[in-house]
């Protein structure tokens, strides 16, 4: 099925009531799995609301809870440092798909798209209403929401002793939700050359900018939020970085993993809540500054950066813990912002580091909308769902992923 575009279509559901407290109650899903989020060694440093809440579905399974009969629990091989290399790791894989990506006939009672929304749109809603209170506890325009949709792959952590061949005899969506599952976002070049060359011009998204930043992340041993994120600027002029904007760690209310067993690349969905940092002293300013400003650049080390020995902090309170170099490219319309980015990443407490590509989508319509007062869900249900059918018939499909 073609994208439609949201002004040609008509809507046959029933109208579904005002976001209230009754709706937004928590209830149990047949078909998701919510549960708190497992912190992997990668994200250990992510902040997490005390109620976020952290889900996993495969999308689409026929009404028994089964796989297509081409997708099976795969090993997987990562040349990640960051990602325990050792470690076991499985990933749902369609051996069916042709050399184009052409995905496999499914009969379904219902579209990919809507199974998706059904899944994730209470949980959407009612981490929004905490993401609203921890925006009035923060000053105007400091705090704010976003919605953001990764493109990546889920990976199950098994015990050796999981005998694979039974695995695959009786495989269910039960299975791998007893599993440590993580989300692997780096993608391969020929996929972003895809994306960039084909569907930009297909779902109408204009080039906005180029950014060539880099984000210093540091650990500030007064405040108990794990990491401030200084993002920076090269100056020409004499060759330095120069810090543009300091965030808090964004805070995420909900994480919704979504493995689309008929693709082969799969969908995070994050709710976060992001800070700005304004309340700064100048003399705090100033030691982050000049933290910052005796980094050396230096495009032989992994994320770009190095510090003079013993410069890497500054005297008892601030200290580098992670860089990434990033050259991102933002195409923009109405409802969504594309980012298609090169990272180049070192963590300085591990010593481990990586460079990856990443695709991810802000957005925008649907959080505008759920800032509105009075704003009917089955407003924001249709909205999700025309952002999730352009995202499954654009971002999903990658022939063999792990290449």
């Amino acid at each position: 099925m073609a994208y439609v575009p949201p002004h040609r279509r008509h809507s046959k559901e029933p109208e579904m009531p005002l976001l209230t407290p009754e709706l937004l109650a928590p209830q149990f899903k047949k078909n998701l799995n919510v549960k708190p989020y497992y912190k992997s060694k990668v994200d250990e440093n992510i902040v997490y609301a005390h109620h976020s809440t952290h889900g996993w579905c495969a999308i689409p399974l026929d009404d028994e809870n089964q796989f297509p009969s081409s997708v099976n629990l795969e090993p997987v091989t990562l040349e990640s440092a960051e990602l325990n290399v050792g470690e076991n790791h499985l990933a749902l894989i369609n051996t069916g798909l042709d050399n184009e990506g052409g995905e496999v006939k499914w009969n379904l009672p219902r579209s990919p798209w809507e199974s998706i929304t059904e899944n994730v749109l209470e949980d959407l809603l009612l981490a929004f209403k905490h993401a609203r209170s921890e925006m009035k506890s923060a000053k105007p325009k400091e705090a704010y929401p976003t919605l953001i949709a990764r493109v990546g792959k889920v990976l199950f952590r098994r015990s050796p002793s999981v005998n694979m061949e039974s695995i695959r005899k009786n495989l269910c969506a039960e299975i791998p939700r007893q599993w440590r599952q993580l989300f692997y976002t780096n993608t391969p070049v020929s996929y972003k050359e895809k994306i960039v060359n084909e569907v930009v011009p297909k779902i109408g998204v204009d080039f906005e900018e180029e950014e060539d930043i880099y984000d210093v992340q540091l650990s500030d041993s007064t405040s108990p939020d794990p990491t401030l994120s200084c993002k920076c600027r090269v100056m020409e002029e004499h060759g330095k970085l120069q810090p543009y904007k300091i965030k808090l760690s964004p805070v995420r209310n909900m994480v919704m993993d979504i493995s689309c067993t008929t693709k082969n690349l799969d969908l995070r969905l994050m709710l976060c809540t992001k800070k700005l940092v304004t309340d700064l002293t100048d003399d705090e300013m100033q030691s982050i500054t000049d933290l910052i400003n005796s980094a050396i650049l230096d495009p032989n080390v992994k994320g770009g950066l190095r510090w003079p020995l013993g410069k890497e902090s500054s005297g008892d309170r601030y200290k580098v813990v992670r860089v990434w170099h990033v050259i991102a490219n933002t195409y923009r319309n109405s409802s969504l912002t594309l980012k298609v980015k090169h990272t180049d990443r070192f963590d300085f407490r591990t010593l481990t580091g990586e460079a990856s590509w990443w695709t991810s989508l802000v957005l925008e319509n649907v959080v505008s909308k759920l800032l509105e007062e009075n704003v009917e869900a089955s407003t924001i249900s249709e909205i999700l769902k025309e952002d999730m059918q352009l995202i499954w018939e654009n971002f999903l499909s990658c022939e063999p992923f792990l290449t």
